[in-house]
């Protein structure tokens, strides 16, 4: 086996970087990250209102051993989930790789929803205050699914330390709280995005609520519930 080299562009070097690194894991899932050298071809040209834009572009070489280590551990490895789920745990090991969590990962795909588990010592890291760092990647997940797979897409759920069960009793004592401001007021009121698995939880929440009703609007991935007067 020889020398594996990619090429990659990018707005940025390191956007270059991490498409080729992203391209070499596709080929190579169990490769030692750390033993991929980078070469920067051109730094690229941002340009005047897209004027003379350029993109970075970089090479990225991963030496046989590595290469033939990486094939082997596939091999010995039990068989992994495909398609988007696949994707989707490619995506999530690459940001808590970033963010230095040490981590394990479970990956649980039903019919029309995808669950991605993060286990560890250092998961309070990606859940983040008020949950804002692990609901802001569950929403990047989720647009990039979109960008790829369109409406074939599976609602992505990135889960740790039983975050989601604690999200889904926040985003029902929100619902009841706007309930009560919409039949206060008369007026509706809209929430933030929200991936469809989070939708239901709002909808089933206030489907027998007097005075109020609910609907969803927007489009994927901001699409997002209405609460009515009724």
């Amino acid at each position: 086996m020889s020398d594996l080299t990619v090429e990659a562009t990018g707005e940025t070097v390191g956007e270059a970087k991490w498409a080729a690194l992203r391209e070499l894991e596709q080929r190579h899932p169990a490769l030692d990250k750390s033993a991929v050298r980078f070469e920067v071809v051109s730094e690229g040209e941002r340009g005047l209102l897209g004027v003379g834009y350029e993109p970075a572009r970089v090479l990225a070489h991963l030496p046989a051993e590595a290469a033939a280590a990486a094939a082997a551990a596939v091999e010995e490895a039990p068989a992994q989930d495909e398609g988007q789920a696949a994707e989707a745990r490619w995506l999530v090991s690459r940001i808590v790789t970033e963010l230095g969590i040490e981590s394990s990962l479970d990956v649980d795909e039903g019919k029309d929803t995808i669950t991605v588990t993060v286990s560890g010592p250092d998961v309070a890291i990606l859940i983040g205050r008020h949950g804002q760092t692990i609901d802001a990647v569950q929403y990047l997940l989720n647009v990039i699914q979109y960008r790829a797979y369109g409406e074939a897409k599976k609602d992505v759920v990135v889960d740790a330390a039983g975050y989601r069960e604690r999200r889904r009793a926040t985003l029902e004592a929100l619902a009841d709280e706007i309930a009560e401001r919409v039949r206060e007021s008369g007026a509706a009121e809209e929430l933030e995005p929200m991936t469809s698995v989070e939708r239901k939880i709002v909808h089933l929440r206030l489907k027998e609520v007097a005075g109020v009703a609910t609907t969803s609007e927007g489009t994927e991935p901001n699409r997002y519930v209405v609460v009515l007067p009724d």
